[in-house]
């Protein structure tokens, strides 16, 4: 694999005639949409053919249950893991679905390609949003705790699930050592019945990092509790912030460093966002809100506007200004460069593997540039 930077005057034609490679390949490789338009900066995956993966990681990409199947099924063989999300549960312990859809079909796609389905566990209050009020009670009561563990191994046997993934956010300060005894606990009842449970951890940088992200979160003892961790490294750049990289290396290499002070390489996975954001400018604290875009579309709307993409080499992510309907907005995203630069972070650092947030937009450059690297399922 190699990476092509668009240039002035380039097209796919002439881009392929330069490298030696086929049209129909670059366009297949990048999902290039007739007329084939490309932005000035946009960087290209261009496969020379062969294989040199350098190991096996463990991969894993949350998906919703309205996940397309077409997609799904398109991303499968390049997991190890796919955790569905999510299941909730009440102040009492109760367990309970889904409220995206039916997950079943998931797990037996799961299962036929070969990939391990994993229940994810969070506390989502009837507003959507996690609610801290949630993880207080149950984690601070055994009988609850003990309720929602005995419900999640019946419905786990039941449906097929084999792992647990246990993403708890705004956990508050006093809960931090009932929501380690939890975690802990959870992971006996899990490996008892032969199941692995992971815990997703918020991008701290240090021990005593203060804010209701972190002060719940004791990387040592949960690293050491459950059989490994995602750093959910992403959301720098979010819907409400100001406009910025989604997921900066400088930023990632400091939350990686951290952890690795505090739990083992082996039992870390790096967090990976498949989406950017685009904002309308001014940006005005608690008013302008982002839109969501895949990474596919981001590009596709840059060489619409025909603008060009810029490449922050701070960050290692991509970005570019663009006006419609006299309001300029600024969009941040990742490209093959940005995901190559956290490929890299995991070899460098030798992790256990890399988790996508999330997979329900398909962009095939990035999983063949990981594929290159690494080799997921078999």
């Amino acid at each position: 694999m190699e990476i092509y930077v668009v240039r002035r005057g380039n097209s796919v034609d002439s881009i392929a005639e330069t490298l030696g490679v086929d049209v129909e390949g670059i366009i297949y490789d990048n999902q290039l949409e007739y007329p084939y338009e490309l932005a000035v900066g946009q960087a290209l995956l261009i496969d020379r053919g062969g294989r040199k993966a350098e190991r096996e990681i463990s991969v894993s990409g949350y998906a919703y249950p309205f996940i397309r199947p077409e997609v799904l099924n398109e991303t499968l063989p390049f997991l190890s893991e796919l955790p569905v999300f999510s299941y909730g549960f009440t102040k009492r312990g109760e367990l309970l679905p889904p409220p995206y859809g039916e997950d079943d079909w998931m797990i037996a796609e799961a299962v036929r390609f070969g990939v391990l389905p994993v229940l994810t566990l969070t506390p989502f209050g009837p507003d959507g949003n996690f609610n801290n009020q949630l993880i207080h009670s149950v984690v601070n009561n055994t009988g609850y705790t003990e309720r929602l563990l005995s419900d999640l191994l019946e419905l786990m046997g039941g449906k097929g699930y084999r792992g647990l993934d246990i993403d708890f956010e705004y956990i508050l300060a006093e809960d931090r050592d009932a929501f380690t005894a939890f975690v802990r606990r959870a992971a006996e009842v899990m490996r008892a019945a032969g199941y692995q449970t992971s815990v997703a951890l918020a991008p701290k940088t240090s021990a005593g990092q203060e804010g209701l992200l972190y002060e719940g979160k004791d990387y040592g003892a949960l690293g050491e509790a459950a059989d490994y961790v995602l750093l959910m490294t992403y959301e720098w750049g979010y819907t409400y912030g100001p406009p910025m990289a989604v997921a900066p290396v400088n930023q990632v290499r400091r939350v990686v460093e951290y952890a690795l002070t505090e739990i083992p390489a082996r039992k870390i996975n790096l967090g990976i966002p498949n989406y950017g954001y685009d904002w309308p400018l001014p940006y005005e604290r608690g008013m302008t809100k982002a839109v969501t875009l895949g990474n596919v579309e981001a590009m596709r709307l840059a060489a619409q506007q025909g603008v060009q993409i810029e490449f922050d080499n701070l960050a290692e992510s991509s970005h570019y200004t663009y006006t419609k309907e006299g309001i300029v907005h600024e969009v941040w995203f990742e490209d093959v460069r940005s995901l190559q630069a956290k490929f890299n972070l995991i070899s460098e650092y030798d992790l256990r593997g890399c988790s996508y947030w999330q997979i329900m937009k398909w962009f095939r450059a990035n999983w063949l540039l990981q594929d290159r690297f690494y080799l997921a399922n078999g």
